[in-house]
């Protein structure tokens, strides 16, 4: 790849969103707003090698996918009119059985565009306030979108990634992906989904989804479900770059910005979270001076933000907000024995209260133990033993296994260990739990001989 085509790439990465979000506003259709801004992507790729980079690549991207939608626009005006025309005729006494009016609709080259919903080609005009960009996020996070087109839909039309890129990074075939963004779309369409920032009632409640889908994109990347990469770095800096977007649409959201504490103050962590070899590090024995300080610094600000915004609306923290404090107490203490414990586990029973659920609790038994001991931990764990969501969860075993090793009970962590093994999703975890089994294993069999 040539200088010029990762430049390219880098201007598409970051300008792609708002090119396609201003032309979906005027276009009214998703997928076509896609169409012309690729086609602008296109000419970029085959003009700037020859011509050279402008001075301002994004207003030249937008300079020239405007020209392709107006060229739209009016094409479809044109054939609107004579459609109009047509119908009139029909409708004229002595053209047919009635002498009613006829409504038509056309379907255009990127999906369907009826007669009057074509804007004037000088409303397609920059966006300043980003209430474009913001309508964008909500289609594609819309409820009416299974969960994973949400992610791949936010991914590639917020996110600036290819459908290549979004297939790497969820170890899925990139037709896979390709497919569930075609069918969003679709979907989208024969919904009609309107491209509109829903009044403030309606936003404040499909803010949690749009934030779903962002925190899912960032966990994948922190502690990834599939494949031998236990982190996925660049997925998780995705999410945050998607968090940061929301902020700055929403600034008066407290939870957009708990989301955005929660990933900074956990990416903060990534530079100790693996050895040399990919291996995972547990947080007990990581180097905090690896920690990124200005990470730190940032998720701790965007805390800040979020608690006093709930303070001044008179809201309860909200979960992500929560998460985020409970990674604050982490990143406030200069070592693992200064953690704050009793104060972590607070902040878990409040995260029960209001978004509760079996993973809530299991992080809740690991604070317990650290804070009242072991025991008290494990009865915290049997509560939601039987849990079938906990079932296939290799977490559990993990959790359970040390508290067994805690108490001294080594044989059956051992087992427990084993299994959790198992369960896990990647290599380098699978590997870990296996060498705490091991070891768990010895030191029960170092008990008797001690004994004697």
């Amino acid at each position: 790849m040539t200088d010029v085509s990762r430049t390219v790439e880098a201007v598409w990465r970051i300008e792609s969103p708002r090119l396609v979000a201003g032309l979906a506003r005027t276009l009214r259709d998703v997928g076509l707003a896609e169409e012309v801004a690729q086609e602008a992507f296109v000419a970029a790729l085959e003009q700037w090698p020859e011509q050279g980079v402008p001075d301002n690549p994004g207003a030249w991207l937008t300079t020239v996918a405007r020209r392709r939608a107006v060229d739209l626009v009016r094409r479809e005006r044109t054939r609107d009119e004579k459609y109009a025309r047509l119908a009139a005729d029909l409708a004229a006494p002595g053209a047919g059985s009635g002498g009613g009016t006829t409504t038509v609709a056309h379907a255009g080259d990127g999906g369907a565009v009826l007669v009057g919903s074509v804007p004037a080609t000088d409303a397609i005009v920059e966006d300043p306030v980003g209430d474009d960009l913001l309508a964008l996020v909500l289609v594609a996070c819309h409820p009416v979108l299974p969960r994973e087109s949400r992610v791949a839909l936010t991914l590639r039309l917020v996110g600036g990634l290819t459908t290549d890129e979004i297939a790497r990074a969820f170890l899925v075939p990139s037709a896979t992906v390709g497919q569930r963004i075609s069918r969003a779309k679709r979907t989208l369409a024969e919904a009609n989904v309107p491209f509109d920032v829903p009044q403030a009632g309606e936003l404040a409640a499909r803010v949690p989804a749009v934030l779903e889908v962002v925190y899912l994109v960032f966990t994948e990347g922190y502690a990834a479900t599939s494949g031998d990469a236990w982190v996925r770095r660049e997925l998780a800096e995705d999410a945050m770059r998607l968090g940061r977007v929301l902020a700055g649409l929403l600034p008066g959201e407290p939870e957009v910005h708990g989301l955005v504490a929660l990933m900074e103050l956990q990416a903060s962590r990534f530079a100790a979270r693996t050895g040399p070899d990919g291996e995972p590090v547990l947080l007990e024995d990581q180097d905090r001076a690896r920690w990124d300080r200005l990470l730190v610094r940032l998720g701790l600000a965007a805390l800040d933000r979020a608690l006093a915004l709930g303070t001044r609306a008179g809201k309860a923290l909200g979960p992500y907000s929560l998460q985020a404090a409970i990674a604050a107490c982490h990143a406030r203490a200069a070592a693992w024995a200064d953690t704050d414990w009793d104060a972590i586990v607070a902040l878990y029973d409040a995260l029960a209260s209001v978004a509760p659920s079996p993973v809530v609790e299991l992080n809740r038994a690991v604070a317990v133990g650290y804070a009242d001991g072991p025991g008290a931990a494990l009865v915290v764990l049997d509560a939601v033993a039987d849990d079938p969501r906990l079932a296939r969860h290799h977490l559990y075993g993990a959790v359970r296994g040390d508290l067994l090793t805690r108490l001294g009970r080594h044989a059956e962590a051992a087992d427990v260990l084993e299994r959790a093994a198992g369960l896990a999703p990647t290599r380098h975890e699978r590997q870990l739990l296996l060498e705490r089994a091991a070891a768990a294993s010895s030191a029960h069999e170092a008990r008797p001989r001690a004994a004697q």
